[in-house]
């Protein structure tokens, strides 16, 4: 939901720090790969309940997640390959959050922390099957036109998630129902992903079919 306007509001200070990154010889890959290591120590830290170096951890894989993209254009060297990986090693790394939680305390977080996990599976399938789907009908991207897919907005994007795990290591006493809050959230940003994917892909048909009946 928020991600529209934090994309506005971050892109100048990214493109600059992209910059200078570009002039010391480093690539998209190595930003993508070198956050993914450093968001990976979130998993030990929050199951050894090291909140705030766990917190640390997070930014540093945001703030990489985000700087990847911009030396990638920064370098014009945007590809659908990247765009994957930066994807896929994404959601690796919202799990393993969650999995931190449900070990720092498994008798009060697991079962919300399973509940989140079910709440992303819905959010990242919704994600990645309209993705697919859309670039087969070569729809546009009007408010993300930097990603590397073109997907739905909701009520919970990267920036709200990134609220969320900043919220869980600040109150990490309150995971169980901070998780099923978000988790909620979640489902309804999955139910009206696939409801809206399902009308836009639907329109994008029966508009194909009316161009080859002509």
């Amino acid at each position: 939901m928020l991600d529209k306007w934090t994309g506005r509001w971050v892109a100048p200070a990214l493109n600059r720090l992209a910059g200078g990154l570009g002039e010391r010889g480093v690539t998209p890959a190595q930003l993508t790969l070198g956050g993914f290591a450093a968001g990976m120590l979130a998993l030990p830290l929050l199951a050894c309940q090291m909140y705030g170096l766990a917190l640390v951890a997070i930014i540093i894989n945001r703030l990489c997640d985000g700087l990847d993209g911009a030396l990638a254009r920064h370098l014009q060297r945007q590809s659908d390959a990247g765009g994957f990986l930066d994807i896929a090693l994404d959601f690796v790394f919202y799990a393993a959050v969650v999995l931190g939680f449900a070990l720092a305390d498994p008798e009060r977080n697991a079962l919300p922390a399973a509940l989140l996990l079910f709440a992303f599976v819905g959010t990242g399938s919704s994600f990645l099957a309209f993705a697919i789907a859309a670039t087969r009908h070569g729809l546009e991207r009007p408010r993300f036109e930097h990603k590397a897919f073109y997907y739905l907005d909701g009520l919970t994007e990267g920036t709200e998630t990134i609220l969320a795990f900043v919220v869980f290591c600040l109150w990490p006493e309150e995971f169980a129902l901070l998780a099923t809050l978000f988790a909620v959230a979640c489902l309804v940003t999955t139910a009206t992903r696939v409801a809206g994917g399902y009308r836009a892909l639907l329109a994008a048909e029966r508009s194909s079919s009316d161009r080859q009946e002509v």
